[in-house]
């Protein structure tokens, strides 16, 4: 169904002034496509990816009969030139994976490591928390990247196809050429003074100390004999040898050095974790579970809202808005104190029903909750010596991501979301030709609150707390739902809200992604600017929110599983779905 909120965003949305505030979100806004307001249709297959030319990579591949892993790796590949401030080969994913054939989902971790020599007060400076951005620029907030090895481990799982052609169309690219979007263009101008810092990253994106141009054709031999040695040798190439001294050399060399060695980097793993499953409607959203915070929290705000008819109150109402974004904020209570990389701290329960269900009586008032904290979800008790007692911990997420949607013709779905943290990640560029993630800045930069401590500190090896959410929603023992989007910590709203769109209120996929945002994490309800949102901006106030209009830069690309499958892709950013 069309509401004003969802056809509002149909239409173009006007630039909006940057503010200080807005220099440390995921990605600055680069207008919204009105172009894409009808769903994709398809029988067979379908890929949904942020850039036209790795979506068509993807397809590629599914139309010569590959697996959605098989598209999956040749779409990360030209994802990682033609829009290398969100992902690529310096980064980490997440994956989730259903099977056709056995019916079990699987999800993968490939986010990126701690170096063995980090302490927890990496980021800190005289016992004082350093600065966003002086922990971000330089070799300092560089993790263990393991976006290489997570494409190579779906590949031996799920492939079919060839490896070493599947990094054709990227190493096609990478030599010939292509035009510089939109959008990239517009991230170079506004980073410009961080990209400049380093030398080799200025050199690619500032030539003669100049930005690159929307249709400059951008070469990058450097990524090409890159991928050309993982196609040929595997990931062994990346992760040993000349590639791997690279990375070492430029983290060291960078103007603020890291601790990331050899020995980290041939260390590192790839590991296979249970997806979390949460029921809603009748349906199971699956995703991945801690370190990443996106399935629980996600689960949780879910949990919160479903004794509530979200369906009669529909998308334009305020106590609708008031129940999603309280909803949010306790599930993001328990999110800043108990979740965390789960191979160092133990969990509590934090999906059990019985807690959920006392702690959704929270939301049965009229106006918006006073304050919000952590509850007490109950614990393994045989499975401790005693209970942790967790400080709350806050870490500024601000990541620059990218999320794929893949369908293949046998019925395997591939959600996988892909980053290297915040806009051009740490801006430290490896000889190899791909940016280096700034990852290790998502754990919290304090080690204790009141003498407790928290749980998302940095220790050796650790992996840092995400919100990434690739999701696929099940019904049946089949998805129904492929779905994820960039986003940073903003990701998590995302998600449900598109989730409630589609399954609530009725929306096709394509209304769902770009209905407007509005999200509420620790108490100011943002509101998306430019859109239908704004209206609710009195009602909300008067419930007793702080409300704040600004720019919210999704990427949200989804696939649902029907008789046929239909896709979207979110119009706020440059992506496409494409199937047949």
């Amino acid at each position: 169904m069309r509401t004003a909120l969802s056809l509002s965003l149909l239409l173009a949305l006007p630039a909006h002034a940057q503010t200080a505030a807005d220099a440390v979100a995921p990605e600055a806004a680069s207008g919204l496509s009105p172009e894409a307001a009808a769903p994709v249709e398809a029988q067979d297959w379908m890929v949904a990816a942020a850039n036209p030319l790795a979506a068509e990579a993807g397809a590629d591949v599914l139309r010569e009969g590959g697996s959605a892993a098989d598209a999956m790796v040749a779409v990360q590949a030209v994802l990682g030139l033609v829009e290398p401030q969100s992902s690529g080969l310096g980064g980490g994913a997440f994956l989730v994976w259903y099977d056709a054939e056995t019916g079990e989902l699987t999800t993968l971790d490939g986010r990126e490591t701690a170096p063995a020599a980090a302490t927890p007060t990496l980021f800190q400076t005289d016992g004082e928390t350093m600065g966003f951005f002086d922990a971000v620029v330089g070799g300092l907030s560089v993790g263990t990247p393991g976006t290489p090895m997570l494409m190579e481990e779906a590949h031996r799982r799920w492939g079919r196809a060839s490896w070493s052609g599947l990094f054709d169309a990227a190493i096609a690219h990478a030599e010939d050429g292509f035009a510089v979007s939109p959008r990239l263009a517009t991230l170079v101008a506004d980073d410009a003074e961080k990209l400049s810092t380093q030398p080799a990253t200025a050199a690619y994106f500032l030539p003669g100390g100049t930005p690159l141009a929307e249709g400059d054709t951008l070469t990058n031999p450097a990524y090409a004999a890159t991928l050309r040695a993982i196609a040929q040798e595997g990931t062994d190439a990346f992760y040993a040898g000349e590639i791997a001294e690279g990375i070492v050399a430029a983290i060291r060399g960078a103007s603020q050095p890291g601790l990331l060695s050899t020995q980290d980097l041939a260390a590192y793993e790839i590991a296979e974790r249970p997806a979390v499953c949460a029921p809603y409607r009748g349906a199971e959203v699956c995703g991945m579970g801690p370190p990443s915070s996106g399935a629980l929290t996600v689960g949780q705000i879910l949990a919160l809202v479903e004794p509530h008819d979200l369906a009669a109150l529909g998308p334009d109402s305020p106590e609708a808005w008031r129940l999603i974004g309280d909803a949010s904020r306790l599930a993001f209570a328990d999110r800043g104190r108990y979740m965390a990389d789960s191979d160092f701290v133990p969990m509590p329960n934090l999906l059990d029903p019985a807690y959920l269900s006392e702690r959704a009586t929270l939301l049965d008032g009229d106006d918006a909750l006073p304050e919000v904290s952590a509850g007490t979800p109950p614990w393994d008790h045989a499975a401790l010596d005693m209970i942790p007692d967790w400080g709350d911990g806050w870490t500024p997420s601000m990541p620059s991501t990218s999320h794929i949607s893949i369908v293949d013709a046998d019925g395997n779905a591939l959600s996988m979301t892909t980053t290297i943290e915040n806009g051009f990640g740490s801006r430290v560029m490896a000889p190899g030709g791909f940016l280096l993630n700034n990852e290790l800045t998502d754990f919290s930069f304090s080690t204790h609150d009141e003498g407790r401590p928290i749980a998302n500190r940095v220790e050796p090896r650790k992996r840092p707390r995400s919100s990434m959410s690739p999701t696929i929603v099940m019904r049946d023992g089949a998805p129904v739902l492929v779905v994820g989007s960039p986003g940073g910590s903003r990701i998590i709203g995302y998600v449900a809200k598109t989730i409630i769109a589609h399954v609530d209120w009725g929306m096709d996929v394509q209304e769902a992604v770009a209905m407007p945002h509005l999200v509420n994490r620790f108490g100011t309800y943002d509101l998306e600017a430019g859109t239908a949102a704004e209206a609710l901006a009195e009602p909300l106030t008067e419930m007793g929110f702080e409300t704040n209009v600004r720019d919210l830069t999704s990427g949200l690309h989804i696939i649902a599983v029907g008789e046929t499958l239909t896709g979207g892709a979110d119009p706020r950013r440059e992506g496409v779905a494409i199937g047949e």
